[in-house]
Order: C-alpha cells, then sequence, then structure tokens
C-alpha cells in the first residue's frame, strides 16, 4: 500500500489584485527579491493589528510560499491568527489599500487594520 501526499490548503492566500499591486510596488523599489510580509501584531484598537510589508529576509519561523508570481511571507504566530485568510488589494472612490479577509476575525475596527478573535 502507497502512501500519498497529502497537500494542505494556504493557509493565507493572496487574490491576483493583491499580486498585481505587489508586482508594481516591487518594480518601484527595483529589489526584484522582495517578498510580500504579512504579520499581525498586538495592538490596534481591537487587540491585534495586520502588518503588510515588503521584506527581503526570512526568519527561522517564517514559512514562505507563493501564489500569482509573488512570494509571501508570515511568521508561524501569525499565520496561527490568519489561518483561512485572503489578502486583497481593493480601488474606490476613497482610496486604494490592502485588506485582509480574516474568517477568524471576531470584531474589527472601522479602518479594517486592527482585529479581535
Amino acid at each position: 500500500m502507497s502512501e500519498t501526499a497529502v497537500i494542505a490548503p494556504p493557509r493565507l492566500s493572496l487574490t491576483e489584485s493583491a499580486a498585481a499591486r505587489v508586482r508594481e510596488l516591487i518594480a518601484m523599489e527595483g529589489k526584484p527579491n522582495m517578498m510580500l510580509r504579512v504579520s499581525v501584531s498586538g495592538g490596534g484598537c481591537s487587540g491585534f493589528q495586520y502588518g503588510i510589508t515588503l521584506d527581503d529576509q526570512v526568519g527561522e519561523d517564517d514559512n514562505t510560499f507563493v501564489q500569482h508570481g509573488i512570494t509571501v511571507v508570515a511568521d508561524e504566530t501569525s499565520l496561527e491568527l490568519l489561518g483561512g485568510s485572503e489578502v486583497d488589494f481593493v480601488e474606490d472612490l476613497i482610496g486604494s489599500s490592502f485588506q485582509i479577509n480574516n474568517p477568524n476575525a471576531a470584531s474589527t475596527c472601522g479602518c479594517g487594520s486592527s482585529f479581535s478573535v
């Protein structure tokens, strides 16, 4: 009896819109080795806040994966809070921003940059 590998679904996904914006930002930086770092830290008006930055370093507890040609980096603790989330880039009349659709968030603040579980 042979064993088959079970591939777990990604704990964090990236929309094509977000990937396109990250490609633009990397091009503006002029550093093709940059990656999208998604993180969660304590703070904000709801208890935790999201962080989205460009980074060229991978730490010991970081997980990396590629979606739509973009390397995404997140530490293990952040991934526990972001499990099943989707990073999107939205442009509307108010402006443009990265947004995280987090199914684990019990509540979010009005600006969408912090949440509680």
